[in-house]
């Protein structure tokens, strides 16, 4: 199975970030074995201006393999199954 690419996209300080964060986290920890491995790479708004301009009302946003996911909630079999599939 190859590696997905999943990044979160938010701010310091953002409490729908941290939700995101904590759902991220449990959805990779309760993969089954042999699932792929989930790269994970947070980004700040506030690091780059770009980012700012695209995302700035849509905080958190995920991207799975460079495509948008979601944005402000994250549903945890959504993403599961965003992780799963095609693999």
């Amino acid at each position: 199975m190859s590696a997905v690419s999943l990044t979160l996209i938010g701010k310091p300080g953002c409490h729908l970030c941290d939700d995101a964060r904590a759902v991220i986290g449990t959805v990779i920890d309760g993969l089954p074995e042999g699932a792929p491995v989930v790269e994970v790479q947070e980004l700040s708004i506030l690091d780059d201006p770009a980012l700012h301009e695209k995302y700035v009302e849509e905080i958190p946003v995920v991207l799975v393999d460079g495509r948008m996911h979601t944005y402000w909630r994250v549903d945890p079999a959504r993403l599961r199954t965003a992780i799963l599939e095609d693999r």
